[in-house]
This record gives C-alpha cells, structure tokens and sequence, in this order.
C-alpha cells in the first residue's frame, strides 16, 4: 500500500518531468508520451511489475509510439525499496531505476476527470488487497525464474490454450482462441505476480490462463507440473511443459 498514490518521477533521463499514478486499478504515466495507462501489481516482500497498453493525449517526443507503449525503463523495474516515503524501483538485480517523490499533482486534461487524476482512497477493499499473501505449501518447490522460462499448456482443456514465458519479463499465451500478452516477475519463497493488458473477445471453450496469473500471489512445482496458488493459497490453475 505504500506505493499507492502520485508520485514525481526522479533519476529517469527518459522522463525529466513524469508523473506516475499507482491507483489499486491501473497505473497511469503522465509524460512526454502523453498519458500512458496500464495495469501493476506488487506486493508486501518487494516485488512490482507493471505493463502499459494504452495511451491517450499527444505523443510528444522522440521516440513516442502508439504501437508500442511500453517504456524500456519500466520493463526493467521488477523490484522496489522503501526509503521513509520515497519508494525506490530496482531492477532484477537490485540496481536503481527511479525514485517516487511524493507530491505530484497531474493534470486532468480533456480526456480524464479530476477524479482518475486524484490521489487514490485507501479504503478497506484496497488494504485486503494489499495484505500479505499466504506463504508456498510446504508440498510444492517455489519455481525459479529458470524454470519457468519456456511454454507451458493447462493440464486440461483445448490443446490451443497455452501461456510462455519469456526471458525479458513479457509473457504472451492465449485461452484457446483469444490471444493474451503481460508482464511477469518472481521473487523468493515462490513469490509470482503477473500482468495483463486488453484481450481478443472471441467466444469459446478455452482456458483463462492469463486470469490465472493476474489472480496468483504464488507459484509452485508439484513435479514437473506448475501450481499457480492466489493470495490465501488457493489454487487458480496447474500446467505443464508443452515442450
């Protein structure tokens, strides 16, 4: 919960001037690209992985594009630090990659009202969201980053579903006829947290796999069998290798 609320982006070159909101729904880049708006998740032990996969306003500078509005400094953030009330983000190796300063006020503009800019509520909901997950089962072995690394399919359902992770922190799957995209980081202790951005609305008898990773606080290995566990331990989906 200490990363909720507007911070002033500090130490990224990219953005001399940034904004960035932590809402408990959505992050929202305020900068040289316009707004950029996507999802975050973190959690109490220090891990944070973000995504953005909108943007609206103008482009702005250099290097600006609708068609790809990740920014590279964010896709290195997979960790963050507390400082007194200056949250650190780190990179998977624990190296800086910016300071939140606290204060920061964003305009609205002629596309958001002055309530998606305010500072977020802390309201009950949002501390049981927040609240420490449940440890990893003794019964399963935390999953690496190594291991997970590679193409994965449920263990039941349509041969078609399927979730890959990839060794840049971008995963990409689909239910079985929806393609799906995210960001993913892991931590000690089995520690899992994943992100989603919008999905094809085909109907079918699939899969939701990517509702399985933005559900899960945990990951295990039963074997050679992924175990993806929520924030109180309960399962939301297993699969296995597909290759």
């Amino acid at each position: 919960m200490a990363l909720l609320g507007n911070w002033t982006l500090a130490g990224v070159a990219e953005e001399p001037h940034g904004i960035l909101r932590l809402a408990p729904d959505r992050i929202q880049l305020f900068g040289r690209c316009g707004i950029l708006v996507g999802s975050w998740r973190a959690d109490a032990g220090g891990l944070f992985v973000a995504g953005m996969f909108g943007s609206s306003g103008a482009e702005g500078g250099p290097g600006c594009t609708n068609a790809e509005p990740n920014p590279q400094w964010l896709q290195r953030v997979a960790s963050y630090r507390l400082e007194g009330d200056r949250p650190m983000l780190l990179d998977a190796d624990g190296a800086f990659v910016a300071r939140l300063l606290p204060g920061a006020t964003p305009t609205p503009g002629p596309y958001l009202a002055a309530s998606e800019v305010a500072p977020p509520e802390i309201t009950d909901e949002v501390r049981r969201q927040f609240a420490p997950a449940s440890p990893l089962p003794a019964s399963l072995a935390p999953a690496a980053r190594d291991r997970l690394v590679g193409k994965w399919r449920p263990v039941s359902g349509p041969r078609t579903a399927y979730v890959e992770f990839k060794a840049d922190g971008e995963w990409r799957g689909s239910d079985g006829c929806n393609g799906q995209a995210g960001r993913w980081v892991v931590g000690s202790g089995g520690a899992f947290l994943a992100t989603t951005g919008p999905s094809t609305l085909i109907g079918c008898d699939g899969v939701p796999v990517g509702a399985w990773l933005t559900s899960s606080w945990r990951a295990g290995l039963a074997g050679e069998t992924l175990v993806l566990l929520d924030a109180r331990s309960k399962e939301t989906g297993r699969l296995r290798r597909a290759d």
